[in-house]
């Protein structure tokens, strides 16, 4: 009886808005009463051309300056706040609190387990009742379900996340692959490079070997007939001061021979390089490269696409 008591007196002091225990209850002129934070920013109130607002149970019109601080609700909920319900009474929450009845059914439409004089009583005529251990039930099988489709959901979360995973190792592995790729045959180019750098100077230092030497032997050539006429010169000046005598009976034929000698220009040496070496267009190169590679992916999506229709 004492739990029913309490009950009854709790529903008295709660709120209809917040459904909770009144705090600083207000009270209206029609004697329904709400915390005070509820009702003044009760947004669901009508409020009409004159500034009054209806009451959220009742619906009769009240102005803001009839709501009035009820002290006598307040004084009994801060006691009941102070009451505490024995272990014995705690265990009494199965039974219905108005008749005393053990709850054995569940109104749908209010959401409430009811005993069976609640399901005779006008307050529950007409609507879904039904046993306690049947809502119970489906409620369990509502529940499993839900788990049920959660955890393939999870499971599909799992493996999605193992997929992606396991797509971003590999996208790393090609990534890895690919660039060692690139950087293979990049030194393959330098070195393709290298030698034929190699192979350029060579052919420009046997041209140089060969050019010099040609200019060695005709600069060797020359200074020998530059020593020829300088004796030849010297020759014929000491003559120039001998008698007319001996200088008519000279049969060295010198004369004769100074008469005839010809100075023997050296071979002409072309001042141009035979190995003249013109750097390739590696700009136009690598053009015509990206050009090729293009043409290259277009056909191979084609032949891919063939592939695919013909299986």
């Amino acid at each position: 009886m004492a739990l029913k008591f309490l009950v009854n007196i709790k529903e008295k002091v709660t709120c209809p808005i917040c459904l909770e225990v009144l705090t600083e209850p207000l009270s209206l002129n029609c004697g329904h009463s709400f915390c005070k934070t509820c009702i003044t920013n009760n947004k669901e109130s009508e409020i009409s051309p004159e500034g009054e607002s209806s009451c959220p149970v009742c619906g009769i019109r009240y102005s803001p300056g009839n709501l009035w601080l009820n002290q006598h609700l307040a004084n009994i909920v801060e006691k009941l706040k102070e009451v505490k319900l024995s272990p014995e009474e705690g265990q009494k929450k199965d039974v219905c609190v108005h008749h005393g009845e053990k709850l054995k059914f569940f109104c749908k439409e209010d959401g409430k387990f009811i005993c069976r004089l609640c399901e005779c009583s006008p307050e529950h005529c007409g609507h879904q009742i039904f046993l306690m251990e049947k809502v119970v039930k489906e409620c369990q099988e509502k529940l499993q379900k839900s788990l049920d489709r959660l955890r393939k959901e999870q499971q599909e979360a799992e493996k999605l996340g193992a997929d992606i995973r396991e797509e971003r190792t590999s996208w790393k592995n090609q990534i890895q692959t690919e660039r060692q790729r690139i950087q293979t045959e990049f030194s393959q180019l330098r070195s393709i490079l290298d030698n034929e750098e190699q192979k350029e100077l060579q052919k420009l230092e046997e041209e140089e070997t060969k050019t010099l030497d040609d200019l060695a032997e005709a600069e060797n050539e020359l200074a020998q007939q530059s020593q020829l006429l300088k004796e030849l010169i010297s020759d014929l000046e000491c003559r120039g001061g001998w008698p007319a005598t001996k200088l008519l009976q000279d049969t060295s034929g010198i004369m004769k021979w100074s008469e005839v000698w010809t100075l023997k220009k050296p071979k002409t040496i072309s001042k141009k390089l035979q190995c003249g070496f013109r750097a390739p267009d590696l700009s136009r190169m690598l053009q015509v490269f990206k050009e090729l590679t293009h043409v290259q992916c277009y056909w191979g999506k084609k032949l891919l696409g063939l592939q695919i229709t013909l299986f």
